[in-house]
């Protein structure tokens, strides 16, 4: 990864962090509500409030990880790869969800600020050095 992360990605990085970081927290300490209170979630079936603390766990791990690599991403490279996977890996699951109608056309919409946008931003800022180092092969 570039040595120096432009101040906007670091930033970005960090908000990512401040917003995965909050959704964990209402994930593991209320379950049901952030169930009831996040737009869309309930489309996607009933509530499991086992898996949604789990899942709170992922995001918990995720936004620590966030703000470990934010000052020095050449130093933490392949957690912030890590992350951008699980991130974009999260998008592209609700992007077959919604394709294979499983999710209502407007989720596309719904899904933006929480899961596409973040996977876009980590992606523009990963994507660089993660094809830097496998067309490198290191």
């Amino acid at each position: 990864m570039h040595r120096h992360l432009h101040p906007f990605a670091k930033f970005t990085l960090l908000g990512i962090a401040l917003v995965a970081a909050g959704n964990a927290a209402w994930m593991l300490a209320h379950a049901l509500s952030w169930f009831a209170w996040i737009p869309g979630v309930a489309d996607t079936g009933a509530p499991n409030a086992h898996f949604i603390r789990d899942v709170g766990i992922a995001f918990a791990v995720a936004a620590g990880g966030l703000v470990w690599v934010a000052p020095n991403p050449q130093r933490g490279y392949p957690v912030l790869a890590g992350i951008t996977l699980f991130v974009v890996g999260h998008a592209l699951g609700h992007v077959v969800e919604i394709l294979t109608a499983a999710l209502p056309a407007d989720h596309w919409w719904v899904d933006f600020p929480l899961v596409f946008a973040p996977a876009i931003a980590l992606g523009v800022i990963a994507w660089p050095s993660m094809w830097q180092r496998l067309t490198a092969g290191g």
